[in-house]
């Protein structure tokens, strides 16, 4: 029976399935793999499982071998290249005057292709800068442009809150975002307040708006008329994580009461 193993090349980068063969393997082991652009270095983000393919879709590639000590070392030249093409590049871009953002380089295991990525506002002809960077390195070159959002995933970076932005820790794919899901948190709606080190909204917004929209669920809304020890007063502000609302008495006296839903009136 065939096992399949999860892959992954990149700290925060997508999972890819491998047919790992009689590897014996566990999580954190490096491999290196065949994959489309030639041989790969990836680390084991699932162990072998058990798989049957009864659509017969197309196979998968193989795990080559285990990596050994002259892959890590294959690896840490691949990075000087990395940077000597990135340094190159740049001088070559400020030379030609084009209007776009290189931020990173990437080689492949065996070094057949070397990939700039970059930002752009629009189109850009690159097409003499790619004949300067095949006459200087002698192999396969590849322009990608790509969002803000990858830029920063790629790049990283510390957020706001004092971590590592989620994008290049864990996240896989881009959810979409809105102002909405701000609103719903209770959230100031200052761009720099709720904006990511990409300029975009932060995807931490999407975290936790299931759970916000729950818990608001259960409480008064803002003009809602409530019991409360000291009479009946009106909702002025939810207060979701603490499960409480304040509410405004008769008297213009603010104070906080902690709901439960016998305490709801209808709206008047």
């Amino acid at each position: 029976m065939t096992k399949i193993a999860g892959i992954r090349f990149k700290p925060a980068g997508k999972i890819y399935d491998f047919n790992s063969g009689a590897f014996v393997l566990k999580i954190g082991d490096s491999v290196i793999v065949e994959t489309e652009q030639g041989l790969g270095l990836g680390i084991v983000t699932v162990p072998p499982e058990p798989y049957e393919d009864p659509e017969h879709k197309k196979p998968l590639k193989q795990i080559f071998r285990i990596a050994t000590e002259e892959d890590f070392q294959k690896r840490e030249d691949n990075k000087r290249i990395e940077q000597n093409a990135h340094n190159f590049c740049l001088e070559c871009i400020r030379n030609l005057d084009l209007k776009m953002n290189l931020f990173s380089v990437e080689s492949t295991f065996d070094t057949t292709k070397l990939t700039f990525f970059y930002t752009a506002d629009g189109r850009v002809d690159f097409r003499e800068l790619v004949k300067m960077l095949v006459k200087e390195f002698r192999i396969r070159i590849e322009m990608r442009q790509v969002g803000i959002r990858n830029q920063s995933k790629q790049c990283g970076g510390i957020g706001r809150c004092g971590r590592e932005i989620c994008c290049s820790l864990f996240i896989n794919n881009f959810d979409p975002v809105s102002i909405k899901m701000a609103k719903e948190q209770g959230l100031s709606l200052n761009p720099t307040k709720i904006s990511g080190l990409c300029g975009r909204l932060m995807c931490c917004l999407t975290f936790e708006n299931d759970t916000y929209i729950h818990l608001k669920s259960g409480l008064p809304k803002p003009g809602k008329i409530i019991e409360t020890g000291k009479g009946t007063g009106k909702v002025i502000r939810q207060n979701v994580l603490k499960g409480s609302v304040s509410a405004l008495l008769d008297d213009n006296t603010e104070i906080e009461v902690d709901i439960t839903p016998c305490q709801c009136k209808h709206n008047k």
